[in-house]
């Protein structure tokens, strides 16, 4: 299958086949395929500066983006980085963390993505295949924390948590409010919030990875605000560029005041934060606004999240879970992929999560039609 073009939620092949997209590009068209205010955008910028000089020779629209998204960290005064790509983000993250702690350890969670650069790398474990070539290469002093899931225990992970942290060496941990590909896994109420408290109380910072659950995916602007478990540092990527390359690590200041120093140290690019990007990102971020989007997401999510509980509930081994527009689905003994296959013959577009791809993952954008989802809800059917 070949795409050719898209609109709204529709996704059309070159042989003519039109399709639900309930993927979304992996999460990241929060507005869809060519929503008019992206492409709006997209011929004013066009028109007026594609290319700028970084930091050197900023954009207007670099500027304009960079306040708004400090806005949305929880401290007063927060600084950006913006980079290409979620990895990025992370990437950036890890060496402001380095850098205002002086240390090296870092702390992480089984089954978690945060993306394939090396930086990024160290922290990722959700297949042994993507680490075990390239282990030589990426950062030694990374742990791996058990991720709990709504409903285990809590407690054992953050006893292993604090025994990490009383070492002293651990500069951060990084965790994703969801765990995304890892199979949309939900913690326990309260466990970040707790894990986020420890790590205050060792030195260690904390950096949310919101670049799948961030800017209303998971039904709120930041996941993790919303657990009550504040970041120092966050990532945002995905949806920020309204389908364009577009990433940030929105740190405190205090925070970012670490790369002030005698010597240069920077993390930048050539693309990073270009004006077309930038500009692209704030109509994204104020139609999400504007559009009451955010809202949307979480209560339309809440009630197809129960609607399929229902529809699946005499099916053994079919679980249902996530928030707001962001889903995933046990596929029981007939397995994610064969159901990924059927759904797409049936004319629905979805991706896999998990570590053996045996989770089936719902990211539709923030604008899709509910009767969509009902279409899809008796495909589904058909399908099991």
């Amino acid at each position: 299958m070949v795409l050719s073009h898209g609109v709204g939620s529709n996704l059309m092949d070159v042989d003519g086949n039109r399709y639900v997209d309930l993927a979304a590009g992996f999460g990241a068209l929060l507005l869809g395929h060519g929503p008019a205010p992206i492409k709006d955008a997209l011929t004013q910028q066009g028109s007026r500066l594609l290319q700028a000089m970084g930091d050197v020779l900023p954009s207007d629209a670099k500027l304009r983006l960079l306040g708004k998204l400090a806005r949305l960290h929880p401290s007063p005064d927060a600084q950006v980085i913006l980079g290409q790509s979620g990895a990025d983000a992370v990437t950036a993250a890890i060496k402001s963390a380095v850098l205002f702690t002086g240390r090296a350890g870092l702390l992480a969670f089984a089954g978690s993505y945060h993306g394939l650069s090396y930086g990024a790398l160290g922290v990722t474990d959700l297949r042994r295949g993507y680490r075990a070539p390239f282990v030589r290469h990426l950062a030694q002093e990374v742990q791996f924390l058990p991720y709990p899931a709504e409903g285990d225990d809590p407690r054992p992970v953050l006893s292993a948590a604090v025994a990490a942290l009383s070492s002293g060496e651990v500069a951060a941990l990084i965790a994703e409010p969801i765990l995304g590909r890892g199979g949309v896994i939900v913690p326990p109420a309260g466990f970040l919030a707790q894990l986020a408290e420890l790590c205050r109380q060792h030195g260690t910072l904390v950096i949310a990875d919101e670049i799948w659950t961030g800017l209303g995916r998971a039904g709120a602007w930041l996941a993790h605000a919303e657990s009550g478990a504040l970041a120092d540092l966050i990532c945002l990527g995905k949806g920020l560029g309204g389908g364009v390359p577009l990433s940030a690590c929105i740190g405190t200041r205090e925070v970012m005041a670490a790369w002030s120093r005698e010597e240069e140290v920077v993390h930048t690019s050539t693309f990073a934060g270009a004006p077309l990007a930038s500009a692209l990102a704030l109509t994204t971020l104020e139609t999400l606004e504007g559009q009451a989007l955010v809202l949307r997401s979480e209560e339309l999510g809440r009630a197809w999240k129960a609607r399929l509980q229902r529809l699946l509930s005499s099916r053994p081994g079919f679980t249902v879970r996530g928030r707001g527009l962001m889903l995933g689905i046990d596929a029981g003994p007939l397995g994610a992929v064969e159901l990924g296959k059927r759904l797409l013959a049936r004319g629905f577009v979805t991706s896999t999560g998990g570590g053996q791809r045996d989770v089936l993952v719902l990211t539709p954008a923030l604008t899709v039609a509910e009767a969509q989802l009902e279409a899809f809800d008796q495909a589904l059917l058909d399908s099991v």
